[in-house]
């Protein structure tokens, strides 16, 4: 997290930077009725989901074993709100293939 706006100690919104990669995230103005995140996935396209998919475990975050799918690397995780994150990164390894732990 490199930015982020904290009113009255309450995180609002926040700015996340991985290498030349950023997203920024807001808090809702009104929380929608219904659990969130159901139905909703974000895919990133990145350098090398294996090595973040390391990165993130190693932080606590519970991140799906990484596995070859339609050619990428896919390493999956949910953020705090429900929604699901996919990493993928381009491979030539053998499809099916799953990161030995």
């Amino acid at each position: 997290m490199t930015k982020s706006w904290t009113p009255e100690g309450k995180l609002q919104w926040c700015w996340l930077q991985h290498g030349d990669a950023a997203i920024m995230l807001q808090n809702f103005a009104k929380v929608p009725e219904g659990r969130l995140g159901t139905g909703v996935s974000i895919n990133f396209l990145c350098d090398d989901a294996v090595t973040l998919y390391r990165e993130v475990k190693a932080r606590g975050v519970d991140a799906k074993r990484p596995f070859v799918g339609n050619g990428v690397w896919v390493t999956s995780m949910a953020d705090p709100d429900g929604y699901q994150l996919y990493f993928e990164s381009v491979t030539d390894a053998p499809e099916e293939t799953q990161l030995d732990e």
